[in-house]
Parts: structure tokens; sequence; C-alpha cells
């Protein structure tokens, strides 16, 4: 599989990369699909979330999509959710995977590449009940793996 394009997050007044797909149990559940419009962009659309401190709870709103209705037709947020100018994530519990820092190792697939660390975000039902940073090292290779044999 095809390294794919993220999900973009605005989080503390900056725009990271999410290694998630917080909408895809909302697609599924609904019966919503769209077209890929190429290898990079399995799932065919590119949300753009936030999260926003509400009634004493920060919550993750859906702010903007590019969906792919079909190779030419492209859909907005006004076009799945008419009269709503964000959609609080509701249907979402899990974790969100932020990668930061620096490229350790790059995987042609999916979201597999592991950067210097990742901000993980835990949410209940879209309220973010828990964060924290996992730090990554660089992965084993074959030479290190043979060196400590030795």
């Amino acid at each position: 599989m095809t390294a794919q394009v993220s999900e973009k997050l605005l989080y503390g007044g900056k725009a990271i990369s999410l290694c998630t797909e917080p909408l895809a149990l909302y697609l599924k559940q609904n019966g919503i699909e769209f077209e890929s419009p190429h290898t990079a962009n399995w799932r065919g659309y590119v949300g753009t979330w936030e999260v926003i401190e509400a009634e004493g709870a920060e919550r993750l709103y859906l702010i903007g999509i590019k969906a792919h209705k079909d190779y030419e037709t492209i859909l907005k947020l006004s076009d799945l959710f008419p009269g709503f100018d964000k959609v609080f994530a509701h249907w979402f519990t899990g974790e969100l995977r932020c990668p930061q820092g620096e490229l350790l190792n790059y995987v042609h697939g999916g979201y597999a590449s592991t950067y210097e660390y990742d901000l993980m975000m835990e949410f209940k039902q879209g309220v973010l009940v828990h964060k924290y940073a996992k730090h990554n090292t660089y992965p084993e290779t074959k030479e290190s793996l043979s060196q400590e044999k030795d």
C-alpha cells in the first residue's frame, strides 16, 4: 500500500498531521463512500479537524473536508453536513496519532513511517480525555541485529 495523505489537525494554534482517520466510523455507519483520486488517498477524502474548548472540555470538530464523490466532483463540509460550518465528532472514540519531529524511518505504506515522537490524544465520544507524547527510536536494522549477535 502507498503511504497515505494525512488528515490535518489544528491544535494549540498549530496545524499538524494526523495519522488517524476519525471520520471513518461515521462514514461506515452511514454507508458513505468516496472515490479514490490517486493511490496516496485510498479513502477518497482529506479532513481538517480542530480541537476546540467548549463547555469546559476540549472537543474534536471536523471543520473541513475535500471528498471525491467521483473523479470530477469534489464535496465540501456543507455538502455532507448541510447547515454546519463545523461538526462535533461525537461518534469518535479512540486515539489520534500526530507524528512530530524528525522522520526516523520512512515506510511506503499507510501511516507506518516512524517520527521522533507521536503526540497521542485519546478521545471518548469526541471529548479529549488524555494526551501524552510517545517517544520513538530508530528501528532496528538487519545490520544492527547481526552486529549484536557477534
